[in-house]
């Protein structure tokens, strides 16, 4: 069966955890996912099955937007509420302060992903090495944060909504929020509003192909050509230049890539998209 949806992963499971209640109510083998999200987040996560397990780097999943809460005056290793090892009171601040600190954070951010992520570390896991208590080093990253907008401010809780580009790290977000406010901080809230055009909807099946990141192309060659994997010859392509792009014949869609006029498949023959009566 192929299917892809929204889920509403739920709080305090893994985002892989919770695909053995998917195999289950979908009654299949084969389900992935898209976007992992903490055990203590939940909201919209990506999931598919069958042969839709393979478009997910093709699908249009950015901007992501997130509600979150800071908790202020409070410290974890883990920048969240897993791992609280300190609760302090602060001084109440205005309103107008915190709109400003996160404005202040809109465009490109450079900054470090939590120690306690799912980044590889000389073929590991940062979690598993902090968990160890092993010394971790992470590289710093990029993000774009396209939108920052104050929901509510209830000392000692800032309810926030972010817009960000794709592996942005909406907990190192909360600490350096925390961190112009010259306090600890850190989440005890997140939920994932959507990914790119992906929201949940009550587990609705999507067609993929209104979802692709992916320019369609038009070949003009014989369907069997490509539905059989044969060769396929760059005359035959209306759009003939380097790219990735997809390709519709009568019974499948293909993912082929052009590149110095040579054609490859990047995948061949996914099923059509039958929508539900």
């Amino acid at each position: 069966m192929n299917r892809l949806f929204v889920v509403n992963k739920p709080i305090l499971r893994t985002s892989n955890g919770y695909m053995g209640y998917v195999k289950r109510k979908y009654g299949t083998k084969k389900v992935g996912f898209s976007g992992t999200l903490d055990p203590f987040a939940t909201g919209s996560l990506i999931v598919a099955t069958g042969q839709y397990t393979k478009l997910f780097q093709y699908l249009n999943k950015t901007p992501k937007s997130y509600k979150a809460t800071l908790w202020l005056g409070v410290n974890s290793p883990t920048l969240d509420i897993e791992k609280v090892d300190s609760i302090k009171q602060t001084p109440a601040f205005s309103q107008a302060t915190i709109e400003k600190v996160l404005a202040s954070f809109q465009g490109s951010l450079n900054y470090y992903p939590p120690k306690f992520s799912a980044k590889r570390v000389n073929g590991k896991r940062a979690y598993e090495l902090a968990r160890a208590g092993a010394e971790v080093t992470l590289k710093s990253i990029t993000s774009t944060i396209y939108e920052m907008k104050l929901l509510n401010y209830t000392h000692p809780f800032v309810h926030f909504e972010a817009t960000v580009s794709e592996g942005t790290y909406i907990r190192s977000l909360g600490a350096l929020i925390a961190d112009a406010l010259e306090v600890d901080g850190t989440l005890s809230s997140l939920h994932r509003i959507n990914e790119g055009q992906f929201y949940y909807d009550n587990e609705k099946a999507l067609n993929p192909f209104k979802h692709l990141a992916v320019t369609p192309n038009i070949y003009t060659g014989d369907d069997d050509f490509m539905e059989f994997g044969k060769t396929l010859y760059i005359e035959y392509f209306e759009n003939k230049a380097n790219g990735v792009y997809l390709i519709e014949t009568k019974n499948f869609f293909s993912i082929i890539e052009i590149k110095d006029e040579v054609v490859s498949y990047r995948f061949n023959r996914i099923a059509k998209f039958v929508e539900a009566q």
